[in-house]
């Protein structure tokens, strides 16, 4: 499996695309404005039908092009606690930005925690990490080490927790339940921002530790 990230407008969120060459198949992990585009290009690039979008949450930055991809038939995952965001965006137009179209998306796969997605010939562990908002989730590949996040945590950081629908005790508890529980050398592909490992996060992120004095 080949893992491309591209950070994307307007507010530099970043899309991920899974690509099996082998299988000639790519899934996308979120769909912010010029994802379509791009998941394309680079599934044509490599050969691949793109087959998949995976979200890891229902807030307006990574769901902009998702219509796009429904319009396609493209099969869509998405956690139900965030269910009134994907089927009513305008209700985030208080904090997104001005001008922006907010379309609905017609999420067809509700996902659950515990849920594993075969995709790509893959087993895609589906675990919910609320806190930043409802319905966030990673998505974790064991053979391939790696999880990506959402906005749950970034690189020395945390996501939000001041939005609609955000608890701050609860993100803590959910990274460190969620997040921490993985295999420390795994990768995280973070909602925005580069990617980081769980140990590093454990031992130097200054909003969560590892250990239960943080």
């Amino acid at each position: 499996m080949e893992i491309i990230t591209q950070e994307l407008p307007p507010i530099g969120t970043n899309a991920v695309l899974l690509l099996d060459q082998t299988r000639k198949e790519a899934v996308l992990i979120d769909a912010p404005e010029g994802a379509h585009a791009w998941a394309v290009q680079k599934s044509q690039e490599h050969n691949c039908e793109l087959i998949a979008l995976v979200l890891t949450h229902g807030h307006w930055d990574h769901i902009l092009d998702a219509h796009k991809m429904a319009a396609e038939e493209i099969p869509i995952y998405a956690h139900p606690a965030d269910q009134p965001l994907y089927t009513s965006p305008e209700r985030m137009a208080s904090f997104a930005l001005p001008g922006i179209d907010l379309i609905p998306v017609p999420v067809n796969h509700w996902i659950e925690d515990g849920a594993e997605l075969q995709l790509l010939g893959q087993t895609l562990q589906i675990r919910h990490v609320p806190g930043h908002c409802p319905g966030n989730i990673l998505i974790y590949c064991e053979e391939h080490n790696f999880a990506a996040v959402g906005d749950a945590i970034f690189a020395g950081s945390v996501g939000r927790y001041d939005l609609p629908g955000g608890d701050g005790p609860l993100l803590m508890d959910s990274i460190r339940q969620q997040i921490y529980t993985l295999p420390d050398d795994t990768t995280l592909y973070p909602g925005h921002g580069p990617t980081t490992t769980v140990g590093k996060e454990k031992t130097s992120n200054p909003f969560v530790r590892g250990d239960a004095t943080s």
